[in-house]
């Protein structure tokens, strides 16, 4: 039986994992497609209908309009989405998905999420329970609860700019 220090060791390193898990994801989106993971989200939005207010998205996404602009932005920039007025009325803005973004949405890459979630629901509906009690209780014990963070298992910032992701890339490699 591990004693009470032993037991702490074993969650902090398991948290370590988590984390770790999660930046080595971001990493390797971002390495493989120049895309960070909430980029990835978006696009994958957009494709499945591009005729959306940036409102929609954002409520789907569960980020802030504001949030999902700057994303937006930074697709635009990088060459992987478009945006277009509306020729009926000009009000509203299209949102299109440019062939390099179409080609690397033919690969289908994953983000840690999904796989997440998939796993998750597989779940008996005490075990999701559980595992929320519990990770809402560390949340609490490290004095985070307060924290508003959206449900985007990603390290880094959330609206990235290109040279941030260089940045980050070249942080890697020192």
């Amino acid at each position: 039986m591990m004693d009470f220090n032993e037991t702490a060791d074993e969650v902090v390193a398991t948290l370590r994992q988590i984390i770790r898990a999660i930046d080595l994801q971001s990493k390797k989106l971002t390495k493989k497609y120049g895309l960070t993971g909430p980029q990835l989200i978006i696009l994958k939005e957009i494709k499945r209908g591009p005729h959306r207010p940036i409102s929609e998205i954002s409520r789907q996404v569960s980020l802030s309009q504001a949030t999902v602009t700057a994303i937006l932005n930074r697709l635009e920039q990088q060459g992987f989405a478009i945006r277009k007025r509306s020729e009926q009325d000009k009000r509203k803005v299209n949102l299109f998905l440019t062939e390099k973004a179409e080609e690397i949405l033919k690969d289908n890459p994953s983000l840690l999420q999904e796989e997440f979630t998939h796993n998750f629901d597989k779940l008996e509906d005490w075990e999701k329970n559980m595992l929320l009690a519990s990770l809402q209780r560390l949340a609490s014990m490290m004095n985070a609860e307060d924290i508003v963070a959206p449900p985007v298992l990603v390290s880094g910032p959330i609206a990235a700019t290109s040279q941030e992701v260089r940045d980050y890339l070249e942080e890697e490699k020192q």
